[in-house]
């Protein structure tokens, strides 16, 4: 991860540097989600700020998931989600304007460290959710490195399912070496393919299974370049695609092609302060649309891609 150097980068009244402390978390955990690194920034935010009202404090809290999104190459997708959720459920209760405004705070924090705790036991969720419904002897496509697609194939491995797995080297950053090594590690055979290979792997795999940076209200994803292409050639063979995400992925975004999604999901901070002309950028993600999704694996369970927006909803009401 990469921090821009910027005079907006440290604000007083935050209480903190946030970009270097969300960068530091990053850096410091690297199994931990961008979403949960971006909650642990906002709780210190949220419990050193200079904020004396309560609308002051969320003013805060907003400015300080910008600072994450326009300072730090990282998934803002997954900033995004993470503090939109931290938000509303610091803010749940009818009458917290009714407090003053040091207890209201207390208040917060608490609420703020127990929704932290809940949303760190998201993948192990998700992990036991996915391994049960792959079957033994399953051969399986993954895309790139998603740390909760290894957390499910690990739990399907001490399950004593037999599994073969190719993954996709992932050219845009080679990250499929990575999530290579981690398989090797664990035991389970695995091969590297090249991202053009696809096509023809697919003919002898069972199931398709992709990490997201995002899911959007309508069951979409979004998640890294190639995802689409994937799973375009998944429903041509009939190949049934699953999706292995904590519901602190859920975004509130309802893209309809590629391009309605954001630059700042696109594209990292470096890249848009230094380039005007994006059309020579490689984008760092894509949108699979809910029709090319079987199932969602999330810890609130296994959803079809219609049904997430009744999940989101109820996150938000």
């Amino acid at each position: 991860m990469n921090r821009l150097n910027s005079g907006s980068s440290c604000t007083s009244d935050l209480g903190a540097n946030v970009p270097e402390t969300f960068e530091h978390l990053l850096n410091s955990e690297p199994d931990l989600a961008t979403a949960i690194a971006a909650i642990k920034t906002l709780t210190i935010v949220l419990e050193k700020c200079n904020a004396k009202t309560l609308q002051e404090l969320i003013k805060l809290l907003k400015e300080a998931g910008d600072q994450m999104k326009k300072e730090v190459d990282c998934s803002a997708c997954g900033v995004q989600s993470g503090c939109e959720l931290f938000l509303r459920f610091i803010t749940l209760a009818s009458n917290i304007e009714e407090e003053p405004f040091e207890v209201m705070r207390a208040k917060m924090l608490a609420k703020g460290n127990i929704f932290l705790e809940k949303v760190m036991t998201a993948r192990e969720k998700v992990a036991k959710n996915g391994a049960e419904r792959i079957p033994d002897g399953a051969q399986i496509l993954v895309h790139s490195r998603s740390r909760t697609v290894l957390a499910t194939l690990k739990e399907a491995h001490q399950m004593k399912k037999r599994l073969v797995v190719y993954v996709t080297e992932c050219a845009s950053n080679d990250s499929g070496r990575l999530m290579k090594k981690d398989l090797d590690s664990i035991g389970i055979p695995c091969t590297l393919i090249l991202d053009s290979s696809v096509g023809y792997i697919l003919e002898q795999v069972d199931l398709v299974m992709f990490g997201a940076e995002g899911v959007v209200e309508s069951g979409g994803i979004v998640n890294k370049i190639g995802t689409y292409t994937i799973a375009i050639c998944a429903k041509m063979l009939n190949k049934p695609v699953y999706v292995l995400c904590e519901s602190f992925k859920f975004v509130r975004m309802y893209p309809l092609n590629q391009k309605d999604l954001k630059d700042e999901f696109k594209y990292h901070p470096s890249t848009l302060k230094k380039v005007t002309d994006l059309s020579n950028c490689h984008p760092l993600v894509d949108y699979t649309n809910p029709s090319l999704i079987t199932l969602l694996f999330t810890d609130l369970g296994i959803l079809t891609p219609s049904a997430v927006s009744d999940e989101l909803i109820q996150l938000y009401i």
